[in-house]
């Protein structure tokens, strides 16, 4: 039954990790790892290093996190343009608002949306899930979108490459 799924929704020779972790959404990919962290944090007894937790500076980050990827959504809401990364063309290249400080403003409010809440709980495992989905996004998610704005947008995407990096 997997492998009749695989076929109807990945091409056999296309199927990869990568290929397979973008049928989910990013923020899906957060959820997912917030509840591995909290997971192996109530199994060790919510283990807590020195000086954790700080719930101040987490709820801060919590509340920041949103800032860039509400412009963001924003933005492109207003440029008609699709907010979906796996859609197959963008109508329109955005590079103001938070996108002239980072490239993906909303995988970074993601990294600190998930710092945040480690922070906020203060057991050790939390740190696991910023740490993966900066990795899914850096690793899986921005590679495909990056490819597909480069043949989109040629030199105008290459020229924003330069100017701006990719996350902060």
């Amino acid at each position: 039954m997997a492998q009749l799924v695989c076929q109807v929704y990945i091409a056999p020779t296309d199927f990869t990790i990568s290929s397979a972790m973008l049928k989910l959404p990013p923020p899906i990919w957060t959820l997912i790892y917030i509840i591995i962290s909290a997971t192996i944090s109530w199994l060790l007894d919510w283990p807590t290093p020195p000086g954790l937790p700080l719930p101040p500076l987490g709820i801060t980050l919590v509340a920041v996190a949103f800032i860039a990827p509400v412009w963001a959504f924003v933005l492109f809401r207003r440029e008609g343009t699709e907010i979906d990364p796996t859609s197959s063309t963008n109508r329109k290249l955005i590079t103001s608002g938070p996108y002239q400080f980072t490239r993906n403003p909303m995988y970074l409010g993601l990294v600190i949306l998930t710092l945040g809440v480690a922070l906020w709980v203060g057991a050790w495992p939390m740190f696991i899930a910023p740490v993966a989905i900066f990795a899914t996004a850096n690793w899986v998610h921005i590679p495909f979108e990056e490819a597909k704005m480069r043949r989109q947008f040629g030199a105008t995407y290459e020229n924003y490459v330069e100017r701006v990096r990719r996350w902060v």
